[in-house]
Parts: structure tokens; sequence; C-alpha cells
């Protein structure tokens, strides 16, 4: 498979560093990514790839206050009513207010 520059995109998360370029598929127009080390972010950008840069999101870094941790058993108790209840929205909701 043969790719431009302007076929390839670089990825660089500016707060842990991680690195990966990206491509559309030029077969079934999927877009494929892949990890990439700082050398090989450095070959590509060298070489006229776009770079663009992100962040991860500031909810990683957030932790609920005064809400119980979420269990197993809530967990399975939330699959057996999606699965077991057409009428789940209206449940849940009634979980949730009281």
């Amino acid at each position: 498979m043969e790719l431009t520059t302007s076929d390839v995109a670089v990825r660089v998360c500016t707060d842990d560093r991680s690195a990966a370029y990206t491509f559309r598929c030029p077969h079934c127009r999927m877009i494929v990514a892949k990890p990439a080390e700082p050398r090989i972010v450095e070959l590509l950008v060298a070489s006229g790839v776009a770079l663009h840069t992100w962040q991860l999101p500031a909810e990683l870094g957030e932790r609920p206050v005064g809400a119980a941790a979420l269990t197993h058993d809530d967990l399975l108790d939330f699959h057996t009513l999606l699965l077991d209840d057409d009428r789940w929205a209206g449940a849940l909701a009634r979980l949730v207010d009281g």
C-alpha cells in the first residue's frame, strides 16, 4: 500500500505523550490507527505529515463524591433489567428518583 504525506496524520496526546499515526485504507476506506514511538513521530512530521495534538478528557481526573461505588451485583441487576423488562427506562428512572 502506498500513501502520501497528505494521506497520513500524526496524533500526539499532550498529557501522556502517547502517539499514533492514522490513515484511511485505500481498499476498504476504514481509518487505521497505529501506535507510534517518538522516533516515528519525528520522522513522519519531518517528512511533512500533519501533526495534531489532543488532551485527555478532564473527566478522567474527576472522582465522584458521596456516591457508593458500583458493585458487580449492581451491574448484574442493571443487565437483568435491560434484558427482562421492556419498560426498563421507566424502571431505571424510578430507581434514580427514589
